[in-house]
């Protein structure tokens, strides 16, 4: 029921506000000119081009884990210690958070310091944790980072950041169409070359704004997966597992977007990219943990 609420608020305020983008823009085309009578299919089709790829990726998140990041799911009945105790933790603070189908559980080899949840609900979801950060951490810094994780699967962060990407795509690929056409349309010489010339400027100009509000969304659910950890396992672990972070960033991989959002931390960026980064910057995370700010 809260995926239903959630999904239903998100896709009415996509409606709204394409709605709205319709409006103004038949009456910017009426000022310059333009027929507006087929913008209602353009916005059909760009609402589902936009929320179409956004929900593949979320439905194949778990097979994609597996496969690209080659995911071992981890046998309950394994004889490694180290294995046995990340699963009982995943379920401990999965139970806690009041999650109902444990998630699987799984490895991946790498030698980045690093963990990420995915999957399409809470009750169908996927914690994986790398080769590197089971050596590097200690199983105070591991739980911080353990709960961190489970505590995307219980916030819903996977459904959540799909329907913003969603919202964010539909408006990307509707802003450049109708741009791109009024451009077209005052344009006596370049006609269609034009039109398709600055469809995919545009598109790329509309995508890099784009990302910049999924991005600081992003951070926001990041600030909510720690205070999120500090309940579930305490403060002072989420902490060191974030001190540890700090001493490892060059053991991180942020190359695979599809879970870069997802994962516990990414790279430190200059003051320019810091609007792109999905995750805000360490020293942020643990003086707000600090002030007991969550």
């Amino acid at each position: 029921m809260t995926f239903l609420k959630r999904a239903f608020f998100l896709i009415l305020v996509n409606v709204v506000v394409v709605i709205t983008f319709g409006i103004v823009f038949s009456i910017l085309g009426a000022y310059f000119g333009v027929d507006t009578s087929s913008y209602q299919g353009l916005i059909i089709w760009c609402t589902l081009l936009g929320f179409g790829g956004s929900f593949f990726q979320l439905f194949a998140s778990k097979w994609m884990a597996k496969t690209f990041h080659r995911v071992q799911i981890i046998d309950r009945n394994t004889r490694d210690p180290r294995l046995t105790w990340v699963v009982e933790k995943v379920y401990e603070h999965a139970r806690r958070a009041g999650i109902k189908e444990m998630p699987e559980v799984g490895v991946y080899e790498s030698p980045e310091i690093n963990a990420f949840a995915t999957g399409p609900s809470k009750n169908n979801s996927l914690v994986a944790v790398s080769s590197g950060i089971l050596n590097a951490m200690d199983k105070d810094e591991l739980e911080g980072v353990i709960a961190h994780e489970v505590a995307h699967v219980a916030n819903g962060d996977m459904v959540t950041m799909t329907l913003i990407q969603g919202v964010m795509n539909t408006l990307v690929y509707l802003a450049a169409h109708i741009v791109s056409r009024m451009i077209a349309s005052n344009d006596d010489r370049g006609g269609g070359a034009t039109s398709f010339l600055a469809y995919y400027a545009l598109l790329t100009v509309f995508g890099l704004l784009g990302s910049i509000v999924v991005n600081a969304f992003s951070r926001w659910r990041e600030f909510r997966a720690d205070a999120g950890s500090a309940r579930l396992a305490g403060r002072d672990k989420m902490i060191a597992g974030l001190r540890k972070l700090q001493r490892t960033m060059d053991y991180v991989d942020t190359s695979d977007k599809a879970v870069a959002t997802l994962k516990i931390s990414n790279k430190p960026v200059g003051l320019l990219s810091k609007i792109f980064s999905t995750h805000p910057p360490l020293e942020e995370r643990i003086a707000r943990l600090e002030r007991g700010n969550y």
